[in-house]
């Protein structure tokens, strides 16, 4: 009768975490709450106080999360730099006579930008900046402008390094640099797919992207490939040692993300916009970030350790392989479960408490959890473009204020269906994401 009593009071904690966190209450600081109050209910104080000890030793010792504030000062320095405005201007202008060039630019930018920094705000802010004023005086279409700047944006989520992948590597128990690995390929067939979309409108119906005014075109060809040479190649070096050392085993994530910051640094004193204030600012911005995460990891593994201990993960096993389905309609519900979490909560929260909770499940049913992890990303980058919440909506009608919120909602589905789409994908040729870590690292 105690264990299933402490089953059930598992599952009021979950329901009073999920109620907290929807009315605006602090998430770390409600999971420490909830942890101790219903660690004490179900199995007394002094196990929950060593519990809490345990875990948060525990994270404090994980040495993968110290890539966290390593990749978040690189992408910050990145931006500094101003490449990727270079890139961008190059990129229009030497494709300144084709039909929808700014959205090929756009997304072309997103890719490099997307592995350079791993922060969906910081990408779709940084290409509003960047396109919407120019889209708008070159007649683009809003919707569609809005729908690839939302979109390519969202591609930090999944390209390596991904913030989100380096920490739902040790929360998953799978090596980050399978994740890394697991994820290009993915990612890469989704900025595919995006731009055979933008494209492929724009060949229908030519005003959607008509090609650039004339007098936007300078006639000097050299200096457009000496600022495409000057913005692309530095941070594809960059990018390229970074994460070659990672996936090739010469450096851990940690050491592979220290080179990483190290070389904007270099990069940003090179192109003459280092400054203290915009590298102090720089610093502040990481600090608060890697806290954030790195205070909800400690705080979220606490509470799934009291939750383990109450027994509800073991009854929600139980419960769903007693409804008799199959893997491939437990993980669907698992997705649509994540895809709707993604609506009011951010994915932080998502992949530290909701996917613990589904783990045993997922292993009683023995899924690759590489697999599952990169379906689980690109879920969560669908949720970034579905209405009501759409956080990407909010940052670029920020930048873009001229635009009207409708617009940009009806932009971001278009580009929304396209994920769905990237998602059935994955689902159905799981080798999209595991042929990679296997070529590499063999089985």
């Amino acid at each position: 009768m105690l264990a299933l009593s402490n089953e059930i009071l598992g599952l009021y904690m979950i329901g009073a975490m999920l109620f907290a966190i929807f009315i605006g209450f602090p998430i770390s600081f409600t999971l420490i709450f909830l942890g101790i109050v219903f660690g004490a209910l179900g199995f007394g104080m002094k196990l929950t106080i060593f519990l809490m000890t345990l875990q948060f030793y525990g994270s404090m010792m994980e040495q993968t999360l110290a890539a966290v504030p390593l990749f978040v000062f690189m992408g910050f320095m990145m931006e500094q730099a101003g490449l990727m405005e270079r890139l961008f201007s190059a990129i229009q202008l030497m494709l300144a006579r084709m039909k929808g060039s700014l959205y090929l630019a756009v997304l072309f930018v997103s890719v490099i930008f997307g592995a350079a920094t791993g922060i969906v705000g910081a990408s779709v802010t940084i290409l509003g900046i960047m396109a919407a004023t120019t889209m708008s005086r070159s007649g683009y279409d809003v919707r569609l402008a809005a729908g690839t700047i939302t979109a390519g944006g969202t591609l930090g989520i999944l390209i390596p390094p991904s913030i989100m992948l380096v920490v739902m590597g040790p929360v998953l128990e799978v090596p980050v640099t399978d994740l890394f690995a697991a994820a290009i390929i993915p990612g890469i067939m989704m900025a595919v797919l995006y731009t055979l979309y933008t494209l492929g409108r724009c060949w229908l119906n030519p005003s959607l992207g008509p090609p650039l005014p004339e007098d936007m075109i300078p006639e000097n060809r050299s200096d457009i490939w000496k600022e495409f040479f000057l913005g692309l190649v530095p941070p594809t070096v960059l990018i390229a040692f970074a994460m070659g050392s990672i996936l090739s085993g010469w450096a851990t994530p940690t050491e592979g993300a220290g080179m990483g910051a190290f070389g904007s640094l270099v990069l940003t004193i090179a192109y003459g916009k280092f400054g203290w204030k915009k590298t102090y600012d720089a610093l502040i911005k990481t600090l608060e970030i890697s806290v954030l995460i790195l205070f909800l990891v400690a705080a979220s593994n606490f509470f799934g350790a009291v939750f383990s201990r109450l027994g509800t993960p073991s009854m929600i096993t139980d419960i769903l392989l007693g409804l008799d389905f199959g893997p491939s309609m437990i993980i669907i519900m698992i997705l649509t479960l994540v895809f709707l979490l993604g609506w009011p909560l951010e994915w932080v929260p998502i992949v530290l408490i909701i996917l613990p909770i589904l783990q045993p499940v997922l292993i009683e049913l023995d899924v690759n959890m590489t697999w599952f992890a990169i379906l689980v990303a690109v879920c969560l980058q669908t949720a970034w473009l579905s209405p009501p919440v759409a956080l990407s909506a909010y940052f670029l009608k920020g930048v873009a204020p001229d635009w009207d919120l409708k617009d940009i909602y009806y932009g971001m589905m278009q580009f929304m269906v396209i994920q769905l789409i990237g998602l059935g994908f994955v689902f159905v040729f799981p080798e999209l994401a595991l042929w990679l870590p296997r070529y590499l690292y063999g089985n």
